[in-house]
């Protein structure tokens, strides 16, 4: 059996609506259990993310230290991208 630690959050009337709703359709069984599958979600999400708060502050400032970018439009950044990666796809 899983041990379980007790305890209180606070939520906005909307969340609070929304895991009520979930629960009164039969999606859970409890409130705890829909809270405690949207906090697994959330974990999911972040290891998936694999990045730390550090990690994602270097990779921000590299991009404020890189500057301005040479590319004027979103479809010069695409074109650029598209580029960069058709050969990798040829090789496929």
């Amino acid at each position: 059996m899983t041990t379980v630690e007790k305890i209180t959050i606070a939520l906005t009337p909307e969340m609070a609506g929304f895991v009520r709703s979930a629960v009164d359709a039969g999606e859970y069984a409890s409130t705890s259990e829909a809270i405690r599958d949207a906090v697994r979600e959330w974990k999911e999400r972040r290891d998936l993310l694999g990045f730390t708060v550090e990690d994602l502050r270097a990779l921000v400032q590299e991009g404020i230290d890189s500057g301005p970018s040479s590319r004027s439009t979103m479809a010069e950044v695409k074109a650029a991208a598209r580029h960069r990666f058709e050969p990798s796809r040829r090789e496929s």
